[in-house]
């Protein structure tokens, strides 16, 4: 919904400007060429399109939204802005709009129209299915308070003429904040709120000995990668403010392997950057967070003894604490993996960080962390269905959140309830989770890679998983061709029935699977 997002990946609380890790209970060429390591079902999967042909189809799409606008029967006074395009093997196109109406943003007005290789629009997806409409006589008589911008706020309920005012602050750890409350232009009343931070060769602390892109600098070397479309690292040396100073070493050999180097967070960061990036590019065809092959920024040694990490996108950035007693760097695979998959979520979804779509949100960030880090391989910190297991934010060697059974953190939902939308995100999150794990593995007791698992389901009924390479894939065409901002749990089972179908067959063992793993956890 908001143009600026954060997210803090468990400890912080759920900022609007970006996303925590945490939660606050503790203190996001002109040809183009299939994706690499595809299975049998390539033709619905999305290609990797080259940034000339991406450029391309956005300015096209653009240059007809009117007459798309038209097709869809929306009002005289509505225009179409186009964010993304993402076009199948089959050559089905997926456009996603932002809509206006009278030159006000519509927040909650996105939709994406399908259109079949032949042109033809095969389906819409929409945020909202409500008409958008504000009577002259409103628009004339709403005054903007200061600091504040009238919108139409269409996420819930009939849509209305409304306000949008950000707030910046600071959390209780030292999570920045920027808190975005949507008020009612005619009387006054708190309509929403939510919090657009999202909080969650070197040496590293849990990567190890690991290959780091760096280039040669004025002055020894930095930590830039331009194989990644010129991703950079940078250290605020403990300070909360500014962009810092881009990582530096005089012979290209960062860090030490401890926390006393301070470049030794430098280089966990930029690996666990660099591989979600190559893990979007390989598995998903998408180069960059935006898929437009630009670089994100890194931000390392932020605060005194931070206990976080969170992704915001005022500044396309990720930014790490150095954890309790400034030793235990917030730096993981994982959680670099969840934090730069909130910059992911925004550029498509775009799924507000509150009640359900929130959860999810959340939870699309830990789906994807749980990808990367089994698709790195890397032996000091192996794949696994837990978050945050190498960064022992708890004090006690246990992981920050579990993906068979949420619910042994002690806070997250096993299982889909009528209150599931008033918890807080990182614990509403643990539905989508466990939804995935049965999808991947199944119910039951199994041992993945040396880790005891056993993932229960709500009715009692055993989950046949389909594998975790399947299900990571209907995820992302899910999230980024038939979720939309206001997504929430009945419509993620509709947009990943909708995605496997479209991969597998409508009869297919993937799309039983599916339904299988929602009615699991109580998803119907």
């Amino acid at each position: 919904m908001a143009n600026h997002k954060r997210s803090a990946i468990a400890i912080g609380t759920a900022l609007a400007a970006g996303s925590a890790l945490l939660a606050t209970s503790l203190a996001g060429g002109a040809s183009a060429s299939p994706a690499p390591a595809q299975d049998k079902a390539t033709s619905a999967y999305p290609i990797a399109l080259a940034q000339s042909a991406r450029t391309a189809m956005i300015k096209s799409a653009q240059e007809s939204s009117a007459a798309t606008a038209q097709e869809l029967n929306l009002g005289s006074q509505e225009k179409l802005l186009v964010k993304d395009v993402i076009k199948d093997a089959d050559g089905t196109v997926h456009t996603r709009y932002e809509r206006t109406f009278a030159g006000m943003p519509v927040l909650g007005g996105d939709l994406v129209v399908h259109k079949a290789k032949s042109g033809k629009t095969k389906s819409v997806t929409k945020a909202t299915e409500k008409r958008i409409a504000v009577s002259s006589k409103a628009l004339s008589a709403a005054k903007a308070p200061k600091d504040a911008r009238k919108v139409v706020w269409a996420a819930s309920g009939t849509p209305k003429l409304a306000f949008e005012k950000i707030t910046e602050g600071t959390a209780k750890d030292g999570t920045p904040t920027r808190v975005h409350v949507i008020t009612d232009a005619a009387s006054g009343k708190k309509l929403f709120s939510w919090n657009d931070i999202h909080t969650g060769t070197g040496e590293g602390q849990y990567s190890g000995s690991v290959e780091v892109g760096s280039k040669k600098g004025d002055n020894g070397f930095v930590l830039t990668d331009d194989s990644r479309g010129g991703h950079s690292t940078f250290t605020l040396e403990n300070q909360e403010g500014g962009e810092g100073k881009l990582a530096s070493d005089d012979d290209d050999k960062w860090g030490n392997g401890a926390a006393d180097d301070p470049n030794t967070a430098a280089v966990d960061a930029a690996f666990g950057a660099q591989l979600t990036w190559d893990y979007y590019k390989t598995v998903h065809g998408r180069e960059g967070i935006k898929g437009d092959g630009k670089g994100a920024t890194t931000r390392v040694h932020y605060g005194d003894n931070y206990v976080n990490a969170f992704w915001d996108d005022s500044c396309f950035c990720m930014t790490y604490g150095d954890g309790e007693g400034n030793k235990k760097p917030l730096t993981s695979i994982d959680v670099a993996a969840h934090e730069m998959t909130h910059g992911v979520t925004s550029a498509t979804a775009n799924l507000e960080y509150s009640g359900e779509s929130g959860g999810l949100n959340e939870a699309t960030s830990d789906i994807f962390a749980a990808a990367v880090e089994f698709g790195a391989k890397n032996e000091k910190d192996k794949g696994d269905y837990m978050v945050g297991e190498m960064i022992d934010i708890n004090g006690d060697g246990t992981p920050l959140r579990y993906m068979d059974e949420p619910s042994k953190d002690g806070k997250s939902l096993d299982y889909w309830t009528a209150e599931a939308g008033n918890e807080d995100v990182h614990h509403s999150s643990g539905i989508a989770n466990h939804f995935f794990y049965l999808l991947s593995e199944g119910s039951g007791e199994k041992e993945i890679d040396g880790v005891k698992y056993n993932s229960p389901t709500k009715n009692g009924e055993k989950v046949e998983g389909i594998g975790r390479d399947k299900a990571e894939k209907i995820w992302f065409k899910a999230l980024t061709e038939y979720m939309t901002s206001t997504t929430d749990y009945k419509g993620a089972r509709e947009a990943t029935v909708k995605a496997a179908t479209d991969l597998y067959g409508a009869d297919g063992a993937e799309v039983k699977g599916v339904e299988a793993a929602w009615t699991g956890v109580d998803v119907k």
